[in-house]
């Protein structure tokens, strides 16, 4: 493959060959995009072929040193990826023409932006984006898309000729909270006392919570949660994406730093909320409940996490992807990014012109959503 001037380029199916510290030099700290949980998520047949996630780790050298690498994967569907180009895909095979395979650039399964084009410094960033879009040339496949992308890995993708798509989450941000009634008494007088009836409703049933991680967090406890979990699944009539094996051993081996929110009534399990840590960060990620509590799941995923937040002094909770109504638990609009190259230059004006007016919707909604604060004026 064609590779940025003083620099070497090489594509690795696995991580096998590149050493943890090396990776992870580059990867700031975010739990979504580190050695070991790639790893993992190959080595569990998470992300892997038979799934359709086909690794195309880009490794990038600089006089024999790893300056830069991009978690990367030939991909023959969309699912996992929480930025839906379905549609993309239905107007090429309208046109006869193939979109599956494409390249994505992403940490599988998991809508939280980050770092894309791991890098040592801005030169090393800039030469990464180029690898990105000539990998996808080589590999002949349709386009490339890089999702939940940082600011300057946005900047460093433009520049090497991608188009940028935005999109809305909703992140909450610790305020300097002293507690959870603190928080509430910031809130509007309608949306405190309706947060505080669903507390109710919960206290009232005989829900008691606890916080589990490190080694309070057991195997017994991920089992429960993955019984929870698959039948969120089952009950959209879906499959989970991840495998009771993969949560062991992110647990076991550090590759995550879980926090499970476990409600129970009388020492019995009843749900349980799922969420990673990282540097600053809470992430929710996965629900599950064995019976219907009214204000269950907006307690287990929401004010659970944020109690926890300030309890521990977290910036930000990252409530996962889309959901307006988080915005009555104080999960603000946040805007998220793609980064997008297509190869028929034809498809590529179509789809700009398309993300033009596209952003422009997400600009309205999003100052709609914001004169909609549930915070006192």
């Amino acid at each position: 493959m064609d590779s940025p001037a003083e620099y070497t380029v090489t594509v690795a199916p696995t991580l096998d060959e590149v050493a943890e510290a090396d990776w992870d030099a580059l990867a700031g700290g975010n739990p979504f995009v580190t050695h070991r949980f790639l790893s993992l998520m190959g080595a569990t047949g998470c992300a892997a072929p038979k799934t359709g996630w086909h690794p195309q780790f880009l490794l990038l050298y600089r006089s024999g040193v790893l300056v830069g690498a991009v978690p990367s994967y030939l991909k023959t569907h969309s699912r996992g990826e929480f930025v839906f180009d379905q549609s993309w895909a239905q107007a090429f095979e309208q046109h006869g023409l193939a979109y599956y395979p494409k390249l994505l650039v992403a940490s599988p399964f998991t809508p939280v932006q980050g770092p894309r084009l791991l890098a040592m410094d801005d030169e090393a960033r800039a030469a990464l984006a180029q690898s990105v879009a000539h990998l996808c040339v080589a590999a002949e496949t349709s386009s490339a898309h890089a999702l939940f992308v940082e600011e300057q890995d946005r900047a460093a993708l433009v520049a090497a000729g991608f188009m940028v798509r935005e999109g809305v989450q909703f992140h909450w941000r610790n305020e300097g909270y002293a507690s959870t009634d603190d928080f509430l008494a910031r809130l509007s007088h309608d949306k405190r006392k309706k947060l505080k009836q669903d507390s109710r409703y919960v206290a009232e049933a005989g829900i008691t919570y606890e916080w589990l991680e490190g080694d309070a967090l057991t195997e017994e406890h991920l089992e429960f949660f993955y019984g929870c979990y698959a039948n969120t699944y089952r009950e959209h009539w879906s499959t989970p994406y991840l495998s009771l094996e993969f949560f062991k051993r992110a647990h076991s081996e550090r590759a995550l730093h879980l926090v499970l929110m476990l409600a129970s009534r009388e020492g019995k399990a009843v749900a349980c909320a799922l969420n990673v840590r990282g540097e600053g960060a809470l992430y929710g990620r996965y629900w599950g409940a064995t019976e219907f509590v009214k204000g269950l799941h907006f307690e287990s995923c929401y004010m659970q996490s944020i109690a926890y937040c300030i309890s521990h002094g977290v910036a930000v909770f990252e409530g996962g992807a889309q959901g307006e109504h988080k915005m009555s638990r104080g999960l603000m609009p946040t805007k998220t990014y793609s980064a997008h190259w297509v190869a028929d230059r034809r498809f590529a004006a179509a789809i700009e012109d398309f993300l033009e007016r596209e952003t422009a919707a997400v600009n309205g909604y999003v100052e709609e959503l914001e004169r909609a604060s549930p915070f006192k004026r």
